[in-house]
């Protein structure tokens, strides 16, 4: 029987201190989270070896750096990262920022940190397509 699913009803973690996270689908297929940032916050860098994914977001902001690039979405803009892509994604901006995170398979179990970028001016793009590396 399917129902509703909502962040009322949904399991919920928290992660880096205060960013919250809510399970709205798991299932050994995939995953569907949404996950709420404050202002000035990032997850660590890191890659999936099996897991690719995509980022959307529901309100506010978010950077999202892709291999060395970084991306700047806004409401109701997304990406795409492909597995083994070194990312992470970010707050910059000084409200909260609310996003879906879709992944298949399920990326928890599937986390490798990834080496810092080396410092170089940061570059900001378009939201585009993420091509897996050969």
């Amino acid at each position: 029987m399917n129902t509703p699913v909502s962040t009322k009803h949904a399991a919920h973690y928290t992660w880096g201190g205060d960013c919250d996270g809510w399970h709205l689908l798991k299932t050994p297929a995939a995953t569907v989270i949404q996950e709420r940032m404050p202002p000035g916050r990032a997850e660590a860098r890191h890659f999936h070896r099996r897991s690719q994914q995509f980022f959307f977001v529901l309100a506010g902001q978010a950077m999202m750096e892709v291999d060395g690039e970084t991306i700047r979405l806004r409401q109701h803009e997304g990406c795409f990262i492909a597995a083994g892509i070194p990312h992470r994604i970010r707050n910059a901006a000084k409200v909260a920022s609310e996003f879906l995170v879709f992944s298949v398979p399920p990326s928890h179990g599937d986390r490798v940190p990834a080496a810092p970028v080396a410092n170089k001016p940061a570059k900001l793009s378009a939201p585009k397509r993420i091509k897996p590396r050969p």
